[in-house]
């Protein structure tokens, strides 16, 4: 670019109108349809996608005056789509040493691996295993009592003290019909070579007592591994010892086949066969053991789309009674899984489980329905979550519709198109510089308000409109805009009460200001 790349031979003082002029001479000299021999279009293509690349940097201002001060690695940095669009050169500098202080705590984030589960337990037995005489006896009986009987929560990090070492701190509590406790665990990893690693664990808690244990892996072949592992529980009537040795063989490309034994408080003796596809996965095992054996059998089919959907079901059997379950899961984002799974099972009853993960971090709601095996709660177990999915599925499609129509109507009469919005918390203030922008991405509903060329919002919070929630509860928090209307780019900066009218300016004192400017490399990150 400019002088920092010959190439391309622009001045550092080029004008928009300089800078237009060589970037069309460029495109014409580099344009892949002026060349036949493969070779020489392979090169033209690279060469045009760069000068594309430098037009875009060169003829926005903020990206220009980010690369004239810290070059390409300047523009590499994310998080400058969220920010007040700055203009002096120590703005910039600032800015930058901000994100840059941001993408290392997302470094250290992801180097320390947090882990979590959130289980809130329901107990909605009440809808289906009520009798009507008692009801009738007690004032408000009629209504069915659902309560949270159960919760856990749990979380684990990882720190990385040398290439070989690494600590990991885990941690849960747990509650059950007014009753809980809790534990914290400390575990030490060392890599010994190639083929194997160690352990070691210390652990607390208030109802079993400290935990000492030791782990060892070690891959004997190419295709076998050993997994051995004991530990010393002092609890308050004496000293549980414990130890179990697992080995794992590869029977085909596909196929493991497992071996396991258990020897303390639980002592058994397990076997299991898992085979996994790229279309299903299979899992037989049998256990043999103190005070629980059983057999069980799962299977999950996973349809080849783009939201990577898994049907599966399972049945065990054994001393306990037998348990059928069915469910199925979707990715319902990038980074989100939603699943619901049907049990049930003799005595345990009907249980609805929907489970959420998102990243790292899992939600579980496993609500219990009946103890007994009552049609109604498998039929609503099964259809509720269903009609559910679908209506919500629809509501979105229904909204991703409207949006196309309104921006096609729009586009046909040059009127008002929202290009990007956000909401939330910005960072505009320098003397709050280390501080993280809360924003939320909230283009949609705001073009499914659009009417007749005009979005006009009223002295509320934006919190309360259609697709908006509030991303940082106690924050102030304002709406940033930008869109486009007569083919001209304007942004908009509103606080969250403060009404808002465009594009007509009104009394209120919303900032708005045109962007001549190119818009890809603006939306490219926060997109």
């Amino acid at each position: 670019m400019r002088n920092k790349n010959k190439k391309y031979e622009i001045d550092i003082n080029a004008t928009q109108d300089e800078l237009k002029a060589s970037y069309r001479r460029l495109c014409m000299l580099y344009h892949p349809d002026k060349h036949r021999d493969p070779e020489l279009k392979s090169q033209a293509e690279q060469l045009f996608n760069q000068v594309h690349q430098a037009y875009e940097v060169l003829s926005d201002p903020q990206s220009r005056a980010i690369y004239d001060i810290f070059g390409k690695k300047g523009l590499e940095v994310e998080g400058w789509e969220i920010v007040e669009r700055k203009r002096t050169p120590v703005e910039i500098r600032e800015e930058y040493e901000r994100l840059q202080r941001e993408r290392e705590e997302r470094r250290l984030q992801q180097r320390t691996n947090p882990k979590g589960t959130i289980s809130v337990g329901v107990d909605a037995t009440d809808l289906f295993d009520r009798y009507d005489e008692d009801f009738e006896e007690m004032p408000g009986g009629g209504f069915p009592h659902i309560e949270i009987n159960r919760m856990h929560i749990s979380q684990s990090i990882e720190a990385p003290l040398t290439n070989s070492d690494t600590a990991m701190l885990s941690g849960s509590l747990s509650t059950h019909n007014g009753n809980g406790g809790g534990n914290i665990n400390m575990t030490v990893r060392r890599v010994t070579s190639a083929k194997g690693w160690g352990e070691l664990e210390f652990g607390a808690g208030d109802i079993l007592g400290p935990l000492f244990g030791m782990k060892v892996f070690r891959n004997l072949t190419p295709r076998c591994f050993l997994t051995a592992q004991c530990g010393m529980q002092f609890s308050p009537r004496g000293v549980r010892p414990s130890c179990s040795l697992m080995t794992a063989r590869h029977l085909d490309q596909n196929t493991m086949g497992y071996l396991q034994w258990r020897w303390g408080p639980h002592s058994s003796m397990t076997t299991s066969v898992v085979r996994d596809t790229k279309t299903s996965h299979f899992t037989l095992a049998l256990q043999l053991g103190v005070p629980h054996s059983y057999l069980m059998m799962s299977y999950q089919y996973k349809f080849q789309d783009e939201d990577q959907t898994k049907v599966k079901g399972s049945i065990k059997t054994g001393w306990f009674g037998t348990v059928v379950e069915y469910g199925a899961e979707r990715k319902i984002s990038r980074h989100s899984v939603l699943a619901a799974t049907v049990s049930v099972g003799v005595p345990q009853g009907v249980t609805l489980k929907i489970r959420l993960a998102r990243a790292n971090q899992t939600y579980l709601f496993p609500v219990h329905l009946t103890d007994q095996l009552l049609p109604s709660a498998v039929f609503y177990a099964t259809v509720g979550p269903l009609l559910v999915y679908m209506a919500i599925h629809r509501l979105v499609l229904l909204m991703q519709e409207s949006v196309r129509r309104i921006i096609e109507g729009e586009e046909s009469k040059m009127g008002l198109i929202i290009l990007n919005a956000w909401y939330g918390k910005f960072v505009t203030d320098n003397s709050v510089r280390q501080e993280r922008a809360q924003v939320i991405d909230v283009t949609v509903p705001l073009q499914c308000l659009v009417k007749d060329s005009k979005l006009i919002l009223t002295e509320a919070s934006k919190a309360g409109l259609p697709g908006f929630y509030d991303p940082c509860v106690g924050e102030d928090k304002s709406l940033k805009l930008l869109y486009q209307f007569r083919g001209v780019m304007h942004q908009v900066l509103s606080a969250d009460t403060e009404a808002l009218r465009i594009p007509k300016q009104c009394k209120y004192t919303t900032t708005t200001q045109p962007l001549y400017n190119h818009y890809s490399t603006l939306t490219t990150t926060i997109s």
